[in-house]
């Protein structure tokens, strides 16, 4: 068997076996098959595609790669949710402590900040003193004691998935729903769980930017995830506006922790809540969708979705008085407004741009490299289809240095859109694909 033939075969649109894809995936991790010829590979990939039994085989083969975690041996079922990405997604630091707080294990492995999403890890790093960099059987030890634990992927984690995605990176090869599904189910399912609910974001804010796009990926994950006997759920949500009001790493905790109190913006919440339900669905904790509606405001009424919050914080070595004392956490020094240039109604944000904003103040990575400053962000005040006066703050702005301001807010300026008639509110969640 050799590179030269697969890569061929796959360019002439033919379907490789198993065993092909798994001498082309070994053959990478062990240096035998150089970096150009998979490049070459993921390239013919991108234009012809994959089958749903290649898809599941390179899923498999890359979920090998590395060492696996086993939690067959702790009762219960164990349930992740993961999202493709977007502007002001927290719900990761919202559902992990409610569905934990309601029985059911959440072995929650995250990514961080790139481009103009938002990352999981960078946000719970802006609490002080936590570590997302747990080992694995320190990371299997929470899971068995508080049912839930919070950290990054670990090198022996699925490396080949760290590799090709450096290789997708420089060959323009990242679009690719194949490409994609892998690599998200190949983490997803080195984890260990039972059961996994997608948030597959779509709008101006999402890397699917049109939603028969999104509902091709989920479709393309919920079947990788079937047939590899794992119950998956895939929501198509929108990502034409920032999630919540809040959008920048230690603002997105400061309003998590208002949502666990029972207050926050209801945009927020009502995902949560939806994404919970599926959660505790899949985990066996509720028979219905909605009594997993009902366990989740049961868990937020009692407080017991915050007190596994405060018990994380404390497990992962940060300081549980973030809870509650806010001034625990990193403060930007300045503050400034965007007003709205026209009376009317807010009629579209471009969220991708207000994403690059945020990664311009510092609250985002440009390059893996970069550094996040925890404390910059944006408050957003207006909504689409909210009626707006002249002058009005469209939103607050949490800066450091005012160089990045002005190159913001430039950015800024130029992502709304209003209208002189009433607009329509977009709907939170599009579409619903499960097995």
């Amino acid at each position: 068997m050799r590179a030269v033939e697969l890569i061929r075969k796959k360019r002439d649109g033919l379907e490789l076996t198993r065993e092909e894809i798994a001498f082309l995936i070994r053959g990478y991790c062990s240096d035998e098959i150089p970096p150009y010829q998979i490049s070459a590979f993921l390239m013919a990939t991108f234009f012809r595609g994959m089958t749903e039994p290649e898809v599941v085989e390179l899923t498999t083969e890359m979920r090998r790669s590395g060492v696996e975690v086993d939690l067959s041996d702790l009762p219960g079922r164990k349930v992740d949710k993961h999202s493709t990405g977007g502007v002001g997604d927290k719900t990761s630091l919202i559902v992990a402590p409610v569905v934990a707080a309601a029985g059911v294990k959440v072995p929650m492995i995250s990514g961080r900040a790139l481009g103009h999403t938002g990352g999981t890890l960078d946000k719970l790093e802006s609490i002080p003193g936590f570590n997302v960099k747990l080992s694995p059987a320190r990371f299997k030890e929470m899971l068995g004691s508080i049912g839930v634990s919070l950290i990054g992927q670990t090198e022996n984690l699925v490396p080949a998935d760290r590799r090709m995605y450096a290789l997708r990176d420089v060959t323009a090869t990242v679009e690719c729903h194949a490409l994609i599904a892998a690599s998200i189910m190949s983490k997803k399912l080195a984890e260990g769980i039972d059961g996994l609910v997608l948030d597959v974001k779509t709008g101006s804010g999402a890397f699917m930017k049109k939603q028969e796009e999104a509902e091709k990926l989920a479709e393309v994950m919920v079947g990788i995830g079937r047939a590899c006997g794992k119950k998956v759920v895939a929501l198509i949500t929108d990502m034409n506006q920032p999630l919540g009001d809040y959008a920048g790493n230690s603002l997105e905790v400061i309003e998590s922790l208002e949502i666990l109190k029972g207050r926050g913006a209801r945009d927020l919440d009502a995902l949560c809540e939806i994404l919970s339900a599926h959660c505790l669905l899949l985990g066996e904790a509720v028979a219905t969708l909605e009594d997993g509606r009902k366990l989740y405001r049961e868990m937020i009424g009692s407080g017991k979705a915050l007190a596994k919050f405060r018990e994380i914080i404390r497990q992962q070595e940060g300081n549980p008085g973030v809870v509650d004392d806010y001034s625990f956490l990193p403060q930007a020094r300045y503050q400034g407004m965007l007003p709205s240039p026209v009376r009317g109604y807010l009629q579209s944000m471009d969220t991708e741009k207000l994403g690059l904003a945020l990664s311009v103040l510092g609250a985002g990575r440009e390059t893996l490299d970069s550094e996040i400053d925890p404390a910059v962000g944006i408050c957003f005040h207006k909504k689409i289809g909210d009626p707006i006066e002249s002058g009005e703050a469209l939103c607050t702005i949490y800066y450091s240095e005012e160089s990045k301001y002005l190159e913001a807010r430039g950015r800024l300026d130029q992502a709304y859109a209003f209208s002189s008639a009433a607009v329509e509110r977009p709907a939170l969640v599009k579409n619903v694909i499960d097995c």
